[in-house]
């Protein structure tokens, strides 16, 4: 059970896991048809291939204080072949979408032209994925704004893809502006106080490289009371409004606060040092309880 839950965990089966369901969410919200079950497979995997490739590049050498970092060192080679055998799976994927829907891809309007570029820039800049002799700047290097970033991909992963999928394959175009930005404002919020989060474990790390992440800059205390908290809190007043004027009936609003609450007590607990898997289970699965709690309030919509 310990080497299957080291194996969902490190090898970032689980954030595979939390793209689709963070997806599927949005799509419940926004009362949106399904997209085809190619497009979800290639949801998973994309993020599996991605995260795997960008820590596997930084795990050559083994360390003694790093679980994930001896995981990724002593299967180096099952992570070298799974990692062919999921990019091909991925390329495959991509293609058969491109050759069922060539001819919408094709007439795709300017602005979705515009959100693809965006996404694919946002997502190679935070790992450092271009080429440098492209571009050297890396998102991760920027402290405090590689929070942002990361929220702001998993918000449109949630929220804009598919959107963009759902014109892809069946020309359907979205125009609830209102209900669709303050889903994604939520969404690129509720997963930037999760990044936010996750820098606390890379306290030292960051520290030493002079990263100036928020926990680096303003301290731990001062991080959890007067950043993360007040950012959870501003989220469910947030929420109380749109809540109030879209007529929320009380279990959508009782679904919808539940994740902040939860988020509020662990960002709370956070003071206490906790373990790699701690993060990984406990704070990521915080977005998993998001979207089930979103998919369940759903159900009680008129």
């Amino acid at each position: 059970m310990s080497k299957i839950i080291r194996f969902i965990f490190f090898g970032n089966y689980f954030v595979g896991i939390l793209a689709v369901a963070l997806t599927l969410e949005a799509t419940f919200q926004l009362r949106l048809p399904f997209n085809s079950i190619n497009y979800y497979l290639l949801l998973f995997l994309a993020p599996i291939v991605y995260y795997t490739y960008a820590y596997n590049k930084v795990s050559n050498e083994p360390s003694i204080t790093n679980p994930r970092n001896q995981w990724y060192f002593k299967h180096k080679k099952f992570i070298n072949n799974s990692q062919i055998i999921l990019f091909a799976l991925c390329i495959f994927l991509a293609l058969n979408l491109l050759y069922i829907n060539l001819n919408n891809f094709i007439s795709l309007p300017i602005g979705y032209w515009m959100a693809i570029i965006i996404i694919i820039i946002a997502g190679g800049l935070y790992y450092g994925l271009l080429p440098k002799s492209f571009l050297k700047f890396n998102l991760r290097n920027t402290g405090w704004l590689k929070a942002f970033v990361i929220g702001f991909v998993w918000a449109c992963c949630a929220n804009v893809l598919p959107l963009i999928m759902l014109k892809i394959e069946t020309g359907i175009g979205y125009h609830d502006s209102v209900l669709w930005t303050w889903l994604f404002i939520k969404n690129w919020m509720f997963c930037t106080v999760i990044a936010i989060i996750f820098d606390i474990k890379d306290y030292p790390t960051d520290a030493n490289r002079h990263l100036k992440t928020f926990v680096v800059r303003y301290g731990l205390r001062t991080t959890i009371f007067r950043i993360l908290i007040p950012l959870l809190i501003i989220g469910l007043i947030s929420l109380g409004i749109f809540a109030y004027f879209k007529g929320f009936g009380f279990p959508q609003v009782f679904f919808n606060i539940l994740p902040f609450i939860f988020t509020i007590y662990v960002a709370y607990s956070m003071h206490d040092r906790k373990n790699i898997m701690y993060y990984l289970i406990v704070i990521d699965g915080l977005i998993l309880l998001k979207a089930i709690c979103g998919i369940i309030a759903m159900q009680f919509v008129k």
